[in-house]
């Protein structure tokens, strides 16, 4: 458990809906389906990326 105070960010490569119960300040998913091509292409095309976390996780904690 995190101690309370602290901001809650998840990150899953699926569907974001179920991780907002949990108080997160930000959910980084994949909320579509029916896209095809190579993963790393699909995880750029969804924003599923390095820099987006490092970016939301940045954006997060300036609200402080």
């Amino acid at each position: 458990m995190l101690p309370a105070g602290l901001p809650r960010i998840a990150v899953e490569a699926g569907v974001t809906e179920g991780w907002w119960k949990f108080g997160c300040a930000a959910v980084i998913g994949i909320d579509t389906y029916g896209e095809s091509a190579p993963a790393p292409a699909l995880f750029e095309h969804f924003h599923f990326t390095v820099d987006n976390v490092v970016a939301t996780v940045r954006k997060v904690l300036s609200r402080k």
